[in-house]
């Protein structure tokens, strides 16, 4: 009688932002190396491992709300990422855990399956496919080419959640990045905590890719991705004044013409007690020479509203500032204590109902913006990226949209297009966040 062999099987869940995702890609991609299975349940799980998230309130619940569901369903549960590396809260709430890591920890959590589910060792389930495994579509990948920050933003943990900044060498980021590009990617998003700052920590130290030596910087990073003929696209930008040479390579078509700043506010005192740039009138001249040198960039920012002691006038400053910059693409968030944060004792909290209308109000006013600026690309011809189908047609994004974030490209018409091909195609209409558009045959 055959026996019927027992695949070693993992269930994971992966919170957070795409930071966390990556670490979550790296685990996974170990995991199936060694021939776990990976399934999408608890009931077909050996081990659960949860990557979690801590970065405001809510994501904390999210993730406790996660924990605890996995242990009513299967029992046996590891937990990773930014809030394990809150010490003591989850082993507290959770006594029975298999283990706790903290975030960027592949190894830790290697160790710890291996201690309570060690590997299959047959070698015919330790075919991975090129590039790794990605939790992304297969035309996009995240590429993570640091960790920690060196800032202590008022509002922030994440330092001391994932530490200071450290760069990873730049030869070992651009051999993922050939290998991400080999297998079939076609849009790489550079990400971090603060991506400008790359190799700062190392001062900015020459490495080798194919046999040249490189600078582990900003620019030379930008660069040397730009050559590897997919789409790059720059988050967490923050803006030193060296982000201004990476701009040409934008207008030279190497780099997508797109860029992330996370700018959190525009009165001088604000910025102040969050510890940031206090500068907007010098944000507003970076704004207006970037889009000298390239007219098409796309920018995209962050903003925080309600963060304590923030006044109707220094709220209406920010508003002011919207209109000023025109920003194509905006997120915002109204403030939320996050357990550890500096801001947390900072004096004249605002009013919950007040923070809301605030945040209202701001994206009532960047949503007029984004409409204004969409309707100006109407009859325009754009390249535009394949992400699917829905029952209603293709779905795609431009180059000024990044996934999940931004808007979408909705194409009409029946075509012979899959995830990953770029097309070219016309704007025919658009509203506040998306556009339509038609294929040029």
């Amino acid at each position: 009688m055959t026996m019927t062999r027992h695949i070693p099987s993992i269930g994971f869940i992966s919170l957070g932002c795409p930071k966390a995702l990556v670490d979550s890609e790296q685990i996974i991609t170990r995991l199936r190396a060694e021939g776990y299975a990976i399934q999408p349940d608890y009931k077909s799980s050996d081990v659960v491992v949860i990557n979690t998230c801590a970065f405001i309130d809510d994501a904390v619940a999210e993730s406790m709300q996660a924990i605890a569901e996995a242990m009513n369903e299967n029992g046996k549960v590891i937990v990773t990422g930014c809030l394990g590396a809150k010490e003591g809260v989850v082993e507290e709430s959770f006594p029975g855990l298999l283990a706790v890591t903290g975030p960027h920890a592949t190894d830790e959590v290697m160790a710890a399956i291996h201690q309570h589910l060690p590997p299959d060792t047959d070698p015919k389930l330790s075919l991975i496919p090129p590039g790794g495994i990605k939790l992304t579509p297969r035309h996009y990948a995240y590429l993570k080419i640091s960790e920690g920050c060196n800032h202590r933003c008022t509002f922030c943990i994440i330092p001391a959640l994932r530490g200071d900044l450290v760069s990873r060498p730049v030869g070992e980021v651009m051999d993922e990045a050939e290998g991400l590009v080999s297998a079939g990617v076609k849009e790489l998003l550079v990400v971090s905590q603060d991506t400008s700052a790359y190799g700062l920590d190392t001062r900015y130290r020459s490495d080798f890719w194919h046999g040249k030596p490189l600078k582990t910087r900003f620019l030379e990073l930008s660069a040397a991705l730009g050559e590897l003929g997919a789409w790059v696209r720059l988050h967490y930008v923050y803006p030193y004044p060296h982000v201004d040479d990476v701009i040409p390579l934008m207008a030279e078509g190497l780099i997508l013409p797109y860029l992330d700043v996370p700018l959190q506010h525009a009165n001088h005192n604000i910025l102040k007690a969050m510890k940031r740039p206090a500068n907007a009138e010098n944000v507003l001249r970076r704004i207006e020479k970037w889009r000298g040198i390239c007219p098409d960039i796309t920018l995209r920012s962050t903003f925080i509203v309600g963060f304590p002691g923030e006044t109707e006038e220094q709220f209406r400053e920010l508003l002011d500032f919207l209109q000023l910059a025109q920003l194509d693409r905006v997120g915002a968030f109204a403030y939320s204590p996050v357990e550890g944060a500096e801001a947390n004792a900072l004096p004249n909290h605002v009013a919950e109902e007040v923070k809301e209308e605030r945040l209202q109000r701001f994206m009532a006013v960047q949503a007029s913006i984004s409409e204004q600026k969409l309707s100006r690309r109407v009859g325009g011809i754009e390249d535009v990226i394949i992400d699917g189908r829905d029952e209603e047609g293709i779905i795609a994004r431009s180059k000024g949209d990044a996934p999940e974030i931004d808007g979408m490209v909705f194409v009409n018409g029946e075509h012979d297009c899959k995830a990953g091909d770029i097309v070219r195609v016309r704007i025919t209409d658009h509203n506040a966040h998306d556009l339509w558009a038609e294929i040029i045959k």
